[in-house]
């Protein structure tokens, strides 16, 4: 088996060995992977944080050894904090990185980061002060970046930066944590979940003070949280319909 890791700031994972499948998720600078199928040009691949799998293309990440990979497993993650910040590569050439990169990951690239980071769990409160940083991020199916973001990228992200671990999907997110049976019942930095007609979870939020929600619907924005689901202000009617509320942390 072989493994990887992302060596530039933003790149696609897809859904299928072409550029024009769907975009199911991001890698972001410094993430590392199991390569667990190689194609001539595509990739399919298992992040190491949640296990997501897709196709990458294979001029976006480079090869590293079975030792390299277990390094990084026992490192403790040190994340980026700023919305944009620059990595000096060996060359002394500047990479551009992003919010929520993975700094832990700079010396095996032989890299160099001078900028903030953060590591370690950081207590619950501070979830929505990091919410807030991502408000007004354009929607981005896939997302994973302070420049284009989905919903259940935009929850990963947030406890990520927190040292706390979620899956990726929306629907993978809700089996995990303890259901709470009321909304009055919850806490800053919960999370509630919304289905479709069919039942199935298709949106996440990160539930805040005062019954207010934020979340990614058009752009990460923040809306009221009723027994029924999330009110917009700005249509002046509820846009999704509440299935069920979880406390991870």
């Amino acid at each position: 088996m072989e493994y990887g890791i992302c060596n530039l700031s933003i790149v696609p994972l897809r859904a299928e060995s072409s550029d024009l499948s769907e975009m199911v998720s991001q890698l972001l600078y410094g993430e590392h992977f199991k390569v667990l199928e190689k194609r001539k040009k595509w990739s399919y691949v298992r992040l190491s944080f949640d296990g997501y799998e897709g196709w990458l293309d294979n001029k976006q990440f480079v090869i590293i050894s079975e030792e390299t990979y277990e390094q990084l497993e026992k490192k403790p993650l040190r994340l980026s904090t700023d919305i944009v910040d620059f990595i000096t590569s060996e060359n002394q050439h500047l990479i551009s990185i992003c919010l929520g990169s993975s700094i832990s990951a700079a010396n095996t690239l032989n890299h160099r980061f001078e900028g903030k980071a953060i590591s370690g769990l950081l207590p619950k409160i501070h979830l929505i002060e990091t919410a807030i940083s991502y408000l007004n991020t354009p929607y981005l199916w896939g997302g994973k970046s302070p420049f284009g973001i989905d919903c259940s990228g935009f929850t990963q992200m947030v406890y990520k930066l927190n040292g706390h671990k979620l899956f990726r999907d929306a629907s993978q997110q809700a089996t995990q944590g303890e259901a709470l049976s009321f909304i009055e019942e919850s806490e800053p930095g919960d999370l509630a979940f919304f289905d479709n007609e069919e039942g199935k979870i298709t949106h996440v939020g990160i539930i805040m003070e005062d019954n207010y929600i934020i979340h990614a619907h058009g752009k990460v924005r923040i809306d009221r949280l009723d027994h029924s689901g999330i009110f917009n202000y700005d249509l002046r009617q509820h846009t999704h319909r509440l299935r069920v509320i979880k406390r991870i942390i």
